[in-house]
């Protein structure tokens, strides 16, 4: 990606002109919005570092922040609203020898072994208060610690605001069901909120296959086995091998990396079992390109009517910051298997798959970015987020500026 000039509180956004109207790819300052925070910081006194880990993500998780970054020569930061920044401007630098006794606080031996072998470690991190994602890395200058943090409650698919449309997909009794984005984006909490929503309406064994586990799925009218990958399983593609002789029904894939697993996880929809999994791509016909892409050519024309013999749906997702500042919004593509999907997916011609979605709008379609669009409408999103997030800048711009 092309670098720019610019300094560090300065980017690349949307302003408008002295007629109001809206020029993009200007520069402007973009200043931080002041967030009211639950945490009582005295004004001119130095923070020092904490003793435990335990401490900072107590002050995250108060404050609502999703993300806890301990590195080293950086003062305690976090990402409140899809910002990152200081937890607090007064607070001393993390020196190695503080990471390292951070680290060595909270670890177990074995996962200290881990680390001491691997150089890095990714795992699922519980105390009496919230359930955390961590990772613990060594690098150059010493060890970073960056933790996840995870709602203790599964929120339902209506409060997280989806469309009746991934209910629907949720009935189906086999197939593949993808959701898609970045890191950050919110796949997780999606998934694990359709398969509470199968938990709940199904009576079913339900597999889900993660690394780490975040959620803590209770079995209600489905049977839940829940594992791990390094700690019950040594890979997804060994997980799923197995899944396959537990007798399932329903499958999550918490991601789909390699070969072996996209390959095992096509031939599990196709055998009579509903897969869920996620990639990091932006949108339906990147993430259709990337599973057929993972495969020899010879392979490739076989793979592409497997997939649209098995697919059920593609929603791809991303978390946009709030006008206010205060929050972030869910921007959804969804793409539904039809006739016109099918084909298209048949002859390796995904370029034509957001014409189909426009016309499938219906049917609970919707591209990128018409969500962004709709969110910018309703006063949600700033014309600035909508611009640089569109998948077709040039149509956003002239929806976005009459021009």
């Amino acid at each position: 990606m092309e670098e720019h000039p610019l300094s560090d509180n300065e980017q690349e956004i949307a302003a408008p002109d002295e007629s109001g109207e809206l020029m993009i790819e200007e520069t402007a300052v973009v200043e931080t919005p002041e967030v009211e925070q639950e945490v009582e910081v005295v004004n001119a006194d130095p923070i020092h570092t904490l003793e435990h880990v335990d401490m900072y993500l107590q002050v995250g998780q108060q404050s609502g922040a999703s993300d806890i970054h301990l590195a080293v020569n950086v003062k305690p930061t976090w990402r409140l609203f899809g910002n990152l920044e200081p937890i607090w401007l007064q607070a001393d630098e993390i020196t190695a020898d503080d990471t390292e006794r951070l680290a060595m606080g909270f670890l177990n031996d074995e996962q200290k072994k881990r680390l001491a072998d691997k150089g890095d470690i990714d795992f699922a991190y519980a105390t009496s208060f919230g359930r955390f994602r961590a990772s613990v890395v060594r690098h150059r200058l010493g060890l970073d610690l960056v933790f996840r943090i995870i709602s203790t409650n599964i929120r339902t698919m209506d409060q997280l605001g989806l469309p009746e449309t991934l209910k629907m997909l949720c009935q189906y009794q086999n197939g593949l069901i993808l959701v898609t984005g970045s890191v950050g984006s919110g796949k997780s909490t999606t998934l694990a909120a359709m398969v509470d929503y199968i938990n709940e309406t199904r009576h079913d064994h339900i597999i889900t296959l993660e690394d780490p586990v975040e959620y803590v799925i209770q079995s209600r009218n489905c049977h839940v086995t829940q594992r791990e990958v390094h700690t019950h399983t040594n890979s997804f593609a060994a997980a799923l091998r197995g899944a396959l002789r537990e007798d399932p029904d329903v499958i999550m894939v918490g991601e789909m990396r390699d070969l072996e697993t996209i390959q095992l996880a096509i031939t599990a929809s196709e055998t009579g079992h509903l897969v869920l999994a996620t990639l990091h791509t932006g949108n339906a016909a990147r993430t259709l390109d990337r599973v057929l892409d993972v495969f020899p050519v010879d392979q490739r024309e076989q793979i592409r009517v497997m997939v649209s013999e098995s697919l059920r749906g593609i929603v791809s997702q991303q978390l946009v910051p709030t006008r206010d500042g205060k929050g972030r919004a869910l921007a959804l593509e969804i793409l539904l298997r039809t006739e016109a999907v099918a084909s298209c997916i048949r002859d390796g011609k995904t370029f034509m798959l957001p014409g189909v979605m426009q016309i499938g709008g219906k049917l609970g379609m919707t591209l990128m970015d018409d969500s962004l669009l709709g969110l910018y409408r309703a006063g949600i999103i700033s014309a600035e987020e909508a611009y640089m997030r569109a998948e077709q800048k040039a149509l956003m711009r002239k929806e976005l500026t009459g021009k």
